[in-house]
């Protein structure tokens, strides 16, 4: 599969990926680039008369270049907000990736990038034989690995990253996002993890609380670096 793009991974479910996938779009669009977001698989959606719907799904439509089906941003959105195999099972639904492959075809073919956001962790299952990282490297695209700033961040972050080396993808770096303002010693977090992972985050999301909308400003971004990896 041509790269074109990013595929978004989290350190747990709640670390951020959303935020930061929407900010990833802001920050590629600012740079002239056409872009659009993809959430492959969803659990937890509302019912809209037509279809079901998951928010963030939403959120990355909104967020998108141009105007695309919200079938190929999100081919799978399951009602129960439980692990995506499981939400899967319930329904009598196996989740393709042949399907999550045509989506992806279908939106790269009208935009300069993709943003791909995973569901849940690294290593949540899917299927019965397959879980997000087989995904990630089904689409060979850079993978960003978003770390969510909070008690316990290190010991995730480091153990995904382990496992992402092992997987042999692409690990284009990390964001770094705050999930609590109040995080004691927030700065050396962030240190200990830049000596750790081998580098400075490619992002830095400052908290915020509830809504999607999006924040930061562009010097805690690495423009340069993201704009380079992004290209096929």
């Amino acid at each position: 599969m041509r790269t074109k793009g990013f595929f978004i991974t989290g350190t747990d479910t709640g670390a951020g990926k959303t935020h930061v996938s929407l900010r990833l779009m802001r920050v590629l669009q600012g740079e002239g680039l056409t872009v659009v977001g993809m959430k492959p698989v969803a659990s937890g959606a509302a019912w809209n008369g037509e279809r079901w719907v998951n928010e963030d799904a939403l959120a990355l439509c909104k967020a998108c270049s141009m105007t695309v089906e919200y079938e190929w941003v999100n081919p799978y959105a399951f009602e129960l907000p439980v692990a995506p195999h499981i939400a899967a099972k319930l329904t009598g639904t196996t989740v393709e990736f042949s399907r999550l492959r045509d989506a992806y075809e279908r939106l790269a073919a009208r935009a300069d990038c993709v943003v791909v956001e995973g569901v849940g962790g690294w290593k949540v299952p899917l299927n019965a034989d397959e879980d997000v990282a087989d995904l990630a490297g089904a689409f060979d695209l850079p993978v960003l690995l978003v770390v969510g700033l909070r008690l316990g961040c290190i010991n995730h972050a480091l153990l995904t990253y382990e496992s992402m080396v092992r997987s042999g993808v692409n690990i284009a770096g990390w964001i770094a996002n705050h999930l609590e303002p109040d995080l004691l010693r927030a700065e050396d977090v962030v240190e200990t993890l830049c000596v750790e992972l081998g580098a400075k985050p490619l992002g830095i999301q400052p908290f915020r609380s509830g809504s999607l909308e999006l924040a930061g400003s562009r010097e805690e971004w690495n423009h340069t670096e993201i704009l380079r990896m992004s290209r096929p």
